[in-house]
């Protein structure tokens, strides 16, 4: 209350120009925090019907029913994690390679051009995504993926049973390479934010390029691309149009990832416009609040991550 209070006394001085202008800076800073709160006070309350029927229980029940209107939200959980686990696995040390290559490796001219794709790539729509996911992506990993997989590893629950185009293997894979322009393209601005100072000192010690990176650069920068990681990460779980043409909309608690599933947003996304039961949709607007913390919760995470790396110590970390 105390800042608050000195605020407006600074309000208070200076010309007429300086305290509109301030005023008016002032009242478009709290426009962000404010939508944050409203959006999270009218999911609180319309989901109030799921809250009150289910509980806190909705988040380990794996109940789905349209006929018995009970419904958990552990299906579409399960899947989100899932899917979005699979695929920062996969696109974290991807776009970390594409990132080191640019930021210590490649010319001037290469970043710039390999830098302009991957931040084309990072422009590029979800439902182009998904559509590419689906009519060319999935058909490639049922010809030419799937089956050497199937012949060493389909006797593992994980890899069993038969592939479908709408998969979690192919949702998980798509997720991948919507999030490597994420991680790539934040992680080269981070380790380029390294002060050269920390790579003149290696070397000039006789150690090599890659010695360089692994003591030098990349352990005072690892918070940033941590918080790259959890960026993209945050961008996997919130996804929803590409993950309606290659996840399918299977709200069970899927064992082999040749199965089709379900995530949060993509349940919302397929199920909310045609949903007549007040049950069903306040349910859907509850997992939308989990939603809506669980990106909350990773985006602050990641910046404060991020923030950090101008924090770090000076000096070589060897």
């Amino acid at each position: 209350m105390g800042s608050i209070s000195s605020l407006f006394k600074k309000l208070g001085k200076g010309n007429k120009g300086d305290k509109i202008f301030q005023g008016l800076t002032l009242l478009l800073s709290c426009i962000l925090p404010l939508t944050i709160i409203t959006l999270f006070v009218i999911l609180w309350r319309q989901s109030e019907i799921s809250r009150e029927m289910f509980g806190i229980s909705f988040l380990w029940d794996p109940t789905w029913s349209n006929g018995d209107q009970v419904f958990g939200a552990l299906t579409v959980i399960y899947g989100t994690l899932a899917t979005s686990g699979i695929a920062i696995l996969l696109a974290a040390p991807v776009g970390l390679g594409i990132a080191a290559y640019l930021a210590e490796i490649a010319s001037p001219r290469i970043n710039a051009v390999m830098g302009f794709i991957v931040e084309i790539l990072a422009a590029i729509p979800s439902i182009v995504y998904g559509i590419w996911g689906f009519f060319v992506f999935a058909p490639f990993l049922r010809d030419w993926v799937v089956p050497p997989i199937q012949a060493t590893l389909g006797w593992t629950p994980i890899f069993s049973g038969s592939f479908a185009l709408s998969t979690v293997f192919t949702a998980s894979l798509v997720l991948s390479v919507m999030i490597l322009p994420t991680v790539a393209s934040i992680s080269r601005d981070v380790l380029n934010a390294v002060p050269n100072t920390q790579r003149e000192g290696m070397l000039a010690l006789g150690a090599t390029r890659w010695e360089t990176f692994r003591t030098a650069v990349l352990p005072y920068a690892r918070n940033g691309v941590l918080g790259a990681v959890l960026l993209g990460l945050g961008r996997a779980v919130g996804e929803t149009i590409a993950l309606t043409y290659v996840l399918g909309n299977a709200q069970v608690m899927f064992t082999s990832l040749f199965q089709q599933g379900s995530s949060m947003a993509q349940a919302i996304a397929s199920l909310f416009g045609t949903s007549t039961s007040d049950v069903l949709r306040s349910s859907l607007l509850e997992i939308g609040l989990i939603l809506f913390l669980i990106t909350f919760l990773i985006n602050v995470g990641a910046r404060l991550l991020v923030a950090g790396l101008g924090r770090q110590p000076s000096g070589i970390n060897t």
